[in-house]
């Protein structure tokens, strides 16, 4: 396995979008904590992650895209070979941000050798800077052990979409004394087993502002506190594209769906108007003379 070790830069200032001239590395996205706040956004393609690249610190490559992209009723239908490719992408789009990979459901929940194979197809494949997974005690010594092959791992606690079947749905997390037991909880230990930031996902804002002030690495918050060390969103969603449903969580800025159906149509109305293609969009012909 290449050599991964994150690069160390200390004379670099918090990110803010300009000055860097390097691939940020999950070391820099760690000594975030309790600084200027992580900017994170979903990427699958290379065009998304073009645009994006000059303004986030971390990219996920997550399996979202099952139900962005592929029109699936959850994210459990994405394969590995999926994540690869769409890292693939995404590298190639950025040469800024910290990429991240979604380890997709399966591929580690069996067991910590499953889980460092599958860590390390994802890096070798892709090039990405880490890996992402779901969970919290009950995958402890499965981070530890993907930590210890010398991949990075980001943490996802909270509600955890991967197991929204299994948890009676997309319920918001930490509710009650044993709720906000069972995700501090969580945090600690995938802290502990030296994840270098974590995902808290749909968990009630008292509770994720506690976590964050209590672990050590940076919490990136999806519908959980604006305490915690960095914000992510699904970036179809803060788009406007992606309109299956939209969650509480999430700020829309812009409407590009909207734009893109009104563009949609004004073309369709054009092509069976003969109104386009004209002249100056083919060739062979001078736009002044007509031939």
């Amino acid at each position: 396995m290449k050599d991964r070790t994150p690069r160390d830069d200390s004379s670099l200032e918090p990110m803010t979008g300009q000055g860097v001239s390097h691939r940020i590395g999950v070391d820099e996205i760690q000594a975030r904590k309790g600084g200027v706040p992580l900017v994170c956004l979903t990427a699958y393609t290379t065009p998304m992650a073009r645009l994006l690249d000059p303004h986030c610190d971390l990219l996920l490559v997550g399996d979202s895209l099952a139900m962005v992209v592929y029109g699936l009723e959850t994210t459990r239908g994405v394969t590995l070979e999926t994540m690869v490719a769409h890292g693939q992408a995404v590298m190639r789009g950025s040469s800024r941000a910290c990429v991240i990979v979604d380890m997709p459901f399966g591929t580690y929940e069996d067991s910590p050798d499953q889980a460092i194979e599958s860590a390390r197809r994802i890096m070798d494949e892709s090039g990405c800077q880490g890996v992402k997974l779901e969970g919290g005690v009950e995958l402890a010594d499965t981070v530890a052990a993907i930590v210890a092959e010398g991949v990075p791992v980001f943490g996802h606690i909270g509600l955890l979409p991967q197991k929204v079947e299994r948890r009676g749905g997309f319920r918001v997390q930490g509710k009650g004394d044993e709720g906000a037991r069972r995700v501090l909880a969580d945090a600690q230990a995938i802290a502990a087993a030296g994840v270098f930031a974590m995902v808290v996902e749909g968990t009630v804002e008292p509770v994720a502002r506690d976590l964050t002030q209590r672990v050590a690495v940076p919490t990136v918050g999806i519908g959980a506190s604006p305490a915690c060390d960095g914000q992510i969103l699904v970036t179809d969603d803060m788009l406007g594209l992606f309109k299956d449903f939209m969650p509480k969580f999430v700020k829309r800025y812009a409407e590009l769906g909207a734009a893109t159906d009104e563009a949609a149509r004004a073309y369709a109305e054009d092509v069976r108007a003969r109104r386009f293609p004209t002249d100056d969009h083919v060739y062979g012909v001078d736009p002044d003379t007509g031939s």
